[in-house]
């Protein structure tokens, strides 16, 4: 999937720009702030119909105005153009458009664009809760099963009403039925994820040993309660937890990803370029997948490169994506100079913009 020219309007602190971008790798250099990143961002608007930080659409507009627009124009890997036009005003709420085609449900989108990012809010999948990593594990995972995504959304609405039933004391016949209807959605769900971390896993041990030249071993587990108990059993049994909390304690809404180096926590036994060579393996790892299951190579967003990376990790990095496996590829850092040092003793081709206050220049 390529994207081959992007116009963006009123998006956070870019007023109107409109870029052609290389096929291999574009890089956007410029200070903290300029707006590097808000670009990376509008790309993932294009393909997830949403900001790839946890904020509203309202927070993306720039400063003043009623609207935006990113319009993207997109080569799959066979050619076929694609347009995908993503708007947002604050009285109409948001629309994303397909080839002129407004969609129905923004969710039927996912998918259609493979991406990937790799960020540095990506810390949190090891240092924030649980449900960072279900969050990451989701939108994987929809991004590829059609099925897995409805289910969750089936999931979410029942367990939703069903937290609100035991809050107003509820008869056991109405339990029984959300009970029905949690356990049905979630077997889809616990059976894709426990497949899907069955890949990944000896994907980012080999990704992970070429970035750190097999110094440290890693580990990835999928935890589940589901492991050894139907959900509708787990459900009667924390029947009064359940009652005394007002919310349903157990489900697929509470597994985990285990991480870990050298069998201990990632996040208590690994240094900071340790975990951050952990994070890019796994989103190396989802990036094989994406490719493998959409049939084509996904775009991929590195953005702040050499965050907690050190310079032999990153040329390392470099050297992998770019092989014939990988596709296009946007990277930001603030130094323009590092970067091309290291782009160019990785022998890697590429397109440089300067970004100044949401401005972009050529160079």
């Amino acid at each position: 999937m390529i994207l081959d020219n992007i116009s963006i309007i009123n998006f956070k602190n870019i007023g109107n720009e409109q870029l052609t971008l290389s096929a291999g790798i574009n890089c956007f250099v410029g200070d903290n702030g300029a707006g590097k990143t808000n670009i990376l961002d509008a790309i993932h608007y294009l393909a997830m119909a949403r900001s790839m930080h946890t904020i509203s659409d309202a927070q993306s507009l720039r400063h003043g105005e009623e609207s935006f627009i990113i319009d993207g124009r997109f080569s799959r890997d066979d050619a076929r153009p694609e347009q995908v036009v993503c708007a947002y005003t604050k009285r109409g709420g948001k629309t994303l458009k397909r080839n002129g085609k407004e969609y129905d449900k923004l969710s039927d989108h996912i998918g259609g664009i493979p991406i990937v990012v790799v960020s540095p809010a990506d810390t949190a999948l090891i240092s924030d809760s649980a449900e960072e990593r279900r969050r990451y594990l989701n939108r994987f995972i929809s991004q590829t099963d059609r099925t897995y995504l409805a289910a969750l959304i089936r999931y979410n609405a029942a367990l939703q009403e069903r937290n609100k039933l035991l809050k107003t004391s509820p008869s056991e016949e109405m339990l029984l039925i959300y009970d029905t209807m949690l356990a049905a959605s979630a077997d889809v769900i616990y059976n894709r994820r426990k497949e899907m971390i069955a890949r990944m896993q000896p994907l980012v041990e080999h990704y992970y040993a070429l970035l750190s030249e097999e110094r440290e071993t890693i580990g990835l587990v999928y935890r589940s309660e589901l492991e050894t108990t139907p959900l509708t059993e787990l459900l009667l049994a924390a029947r009064q937890r359940d009652f005394v909390n007002e919310h349903t304690t157990c489900g697929v809404h509470r597994d985990d990803m285990i991480l870990s180096i050298g069998d201990y926590p990632l996040r208590k036994f690994g240094s900071q370029g340790q975990q951050k060579s952990y994070l890019v393996a796994l989103k190396l790892a989802e990036y094989t997948i994406l490719a493998e299951k959409s049939g084509e190579r996904p775009i991929l967003l590195l953005d702040d490169l050499f965050d907690k990376l050190d310079m032999r990790r990153v040329a390392q990095l470099l050297k992998l994506v770019g092989s014939e496996d990988f596709g296009q590829i946007f990277i930001t850092d603030c130094n323009k100079h590092r970067l091309e040092r290291t782009l160019g003793e990785a022998g890697a081709e590429y397109q440089l913009f300067n970004i100044a206050q949401g401005c972009a220049t050529t160079l």
